[in-house]
């Protein structure tokens, strides 16, 4: 029996997918889905919808579900662990937009690189290092599928901290962006071939076709023929730099310094600063209805997600191959990117395991991007590392989107603010007081 263990399951939505697309493979024969939160009510809402899943799916048989409020007791044999935790939650996501807009900082969705991306890291590194020792101790041979941003700096972290842990980070990025395109050019999805490389949220196509004939020139007809494509941060990356990035304008927005920072650039790539607290909120919501729902005996809409994590699973377990992307740390992977960075790359998977390719150089422009964006990221993990306080700062001064806004002494202030209303969430030596040298 497979025993798979679900960190932050009290994230409904996101769950309800990831069991509906496990139990719709018939082949994986039974299941033991251990579920944790650190939210008893969302905890039992969870439960509620795997048994619901587990009916709709007549598959009551073959899933055995279990609920538990203690993360050790559903880690406990697991060959799995599904992470998707959001340490600090909907009011520390207000927080890193909030505080840092009061200086005039603009972001938009702040979970993956800049100010939010660093202290969403920060917040989440101490409890990545006690999951991976609760691992270490009660299922040393699992896979940690992670889901929780910031990804590459997450994954760089765990690299230093267990580096025998078996870790895959996984994102629909890749996927959805050529799904979206081949829409875009009129053809099918699966008629193409690609591959992409990079950093999680800024990779990049890299080859993209159909028949062996590369679809780009397609698009760079598309694009020709509709001004308001040109509207897109994506599309203007892309006429720019020649290839493709892999998550969408809001995102790629705030990991360059070229758009916030100016109302004249968020007007004509129509930009929406602050996004993803909309997006959080309507989550919160969405998470209420499908309590209602199960409260009144409806039945959930079970649509294929084509979320990575059950068919990485269905892979190992049933020995059928795959290809998709993964976030792994680069050992020689991508060449022109930094040893250890958290990079994401083709994988091939089976009953095997999990296999990164080796990709080589990136084209020299991309490979640019992306190291300014590992910069960051190296920053803010060697904070946590070696207990230092400066080195938040240091990573926020790196930051492009944050240094194309505000000064140094303001980037400080914002810090130490976020630092002060995250209290408890940020380790104690990282809340230490950082004052300039005067030597």
């Amino acid at each position: 029996m497979t025993r798979i263990a679900f960190l932050g399951a009290g994230s409904v939505v996101f769950t309800k997918d990831l069991i509906a697309d496990l139990l719709g493979f018939g082949d994986l024969e039974e299941l033991e889905i251990a579920l944790h939160d650190i939210d008893g009510e969302r905890l039992d809402t969870a439960e509620a919808t795997a048994h619901r899943i587990a009916d709709q799916l007549q598959a009551q048989k073959r899933a055995h579900i279990s609920a538990h409020s203690e993360r050790r007791e559903a880690l406990a044999g697991a060959d799995f662990v599904i992470n998707m935790i959001q340490v600090g939650g909907i009011d520390a996501t207000r927080r890193d937009f909030a505080i840092p807009a009061a200086y005039g900082l603009r972001q938009t969705i702040g979970d993956t690189l800049g100010i939010g991306g660093i202290f969403r890291a920060l917040r989440t590194f101490p409890v990545l290092r006690d999951i991976t020792r609760d691992m270490a101790a009660l299922c040393p041979g699992a896979w940690l599928l992670n889901y929780t941003n910031p990804m590459a700096m997450n994954v760089w972290y765990l690299s230093q901290i267990a580096p025998r842990q078996r870790v895959v980070g996984l994102c629909h990025s890749v996927y959805w962006t050529v799904v979206g395109l081949s829409e875009l050019v009129g053809v099918p999805y699966d008629e193409v071939s690609y591959s992409a490389a990079g950093v999680n949220h800024q990779s990049w196509l890299l080859r993209w076709e159909r028949e062996g004939r590369s679809l780009y020139p397609l698009l760079d007809e598309r694009i020709a023929t509709d001004p308001q494509l040109r509207r897109r941060v994506r599309v203007d990356m892309y006429r720019r730099l020649g290839y493709y990035p892999t998550e969408t304008s809001e995102h790629s927005s705030e990991y360059v310094g070229w758009y916030l920072h100016s109302d004249a650039e968020i007007a004509r790539l129509r930009l929406q600063p602050g996004e993803y607290v909309q997006i959080s909120e309507e989550n919160v919501a969405e998470y209420e209805a499908t309590r209602e729902l199960l409260a009144a005996g409806g039945n959930l809409a079970l649509d294929a997600a084509t979320e990575y994590a059950p068919q990485v699973i269905h892979s190992m377990v049933t020995a059928t191959p795959r290809k998709l992307f993964g976030n792994v740390a680069n050992a020689g992977l991508i060449t022109n990117l930094p040893a250890g960075a958290g990079v994401e790359v083709p994988c091939e998977v089976d009953g095997s395991g999990l296999r990164p390719a080796q990709v080589g150089d990136l084209p020299p422009q991309c490979a640019a991007l992306n190291r300014a964006f590992c910069s960051v990221a190296e920053l803010t993990v060697r904070a946590m590392l070696d207990e230092d306080p400066l080195m938040v700062r240091r990573a926020a001064m790196i930051d492009p989107n944050t240094a194309a806004t505000l000064t140094v002494d303001d980037i400080w202030r914002v810090c130490a603010d976020l630092t002060a209303a995250h209290g408890d969430l940020i380790p104690l030596p990282l809340r230490r007081p950082c004052e300039l040298r005067e030597d």
